[in-house]
C-alpha cells in the first residue's frame, strides 16, 4: 500500500481557513489554466481517503470531482453512492481500501493527513506552497506530531508557487 498526499499550503502551514475556506487559493491568476500536476498525480492513485470535514467541503463543489473510489473517515454514516464510510482511523481506512484491492491511496484533509502521519503511513507528500500567510486556520501538520524523516525528491516553481515532492525515509 502506498499512501500519498497532494495538497496546497500557505507559507505558515495552513491548508484552509478556520471555517474550512479555500478562497485564498483563488487569489492568484492562472492564465494557462494549469492544474499544477494534479491530473498526473491522480493517474497514479486508485482510491482516495478523506475525513468528514473534507468530504463535506467536496460536496459543496456541486459535482463529485473524483473518478476513483473514496473512503471517508467518519463515526457516522450518510447515504452517498460516491463513498464508503469507515469508522476508525488511518489503519481502518487502509484495511478497507486493501480489502477492496486498492494499492495507491490519495490521503486528503488536515486531520486525516495528521492521522496517517501519526501512524507512519504516509509514503510521499507533494506540497504546493502558496506565498500567503494566513495567520491561523487548519494546519497541515499537528503540533507535537512524531518526528518523521523525508527526503526531497524534487522542487519546482510553478508560476508564483513552489511545489515540493517529499519521499518518506524508513530504516530497513
Amino acid at each position: 500500500m502506498t499512501c500519498s498526499v497532494f495538497i496546497a499550503s500557505s507559507i505558515d502551514g495552513f491548508i484552509a481557513t478556520d471555517d474550512d475556506g479555500l478562497q485564498w487559493l483563488e487569489a492568484y491568476e492562472n492564465p494557462g489554466g494549469s492544474d499544477y500536476g494534479y491530473a498526473e498525480f491522480m493517474r497514479r492513485v486508485d482510491a482516495i481517503v478523506m475525513g468528514r470535514r473534507t468530504y463535506e467541503t467536496v460536496l459543496g463543489f456541486g459535482t463529485w470531482p473524483y473518478d476513483v473510489p473514496a473512503y471517508v473517515l467518519s463515526s457516522t454514516k450518510a447515504d452517498d453512492t460516491h463513498v464508503q464510510f469507515v469508522k476508525g482511523g488511518a489503519r481502518a481506512a487502509v484495511q478497507a481500501a486493501n480489502a477492496n484491492g486498492h494499492e495507491r491511496l490519495y490521503v486528503d484533509g488536515g486531520k486525516t493527513i495528521q492521522g496517517f502521519l501519526e501512524e507512519d503511513l504516509i509514503d510521499e507528500m507533494i506540497i504546493t506552497t502558496i506565498p500567503i500567510i494566513l495567520g491561523n486556520g487548519v494546519p497541515l501538520f499537528a503540533s507535537g506530531a512524531p518526528s518523521r524523516q523525508f527526503s526531497v525528491s524534487s522542487v519546482r516553481q510553478l508560476g508564483p508557487f513552489i511545489q515540493s515532492h517529499f519521499t518518506r525515509q524508513r530504516k530497513p
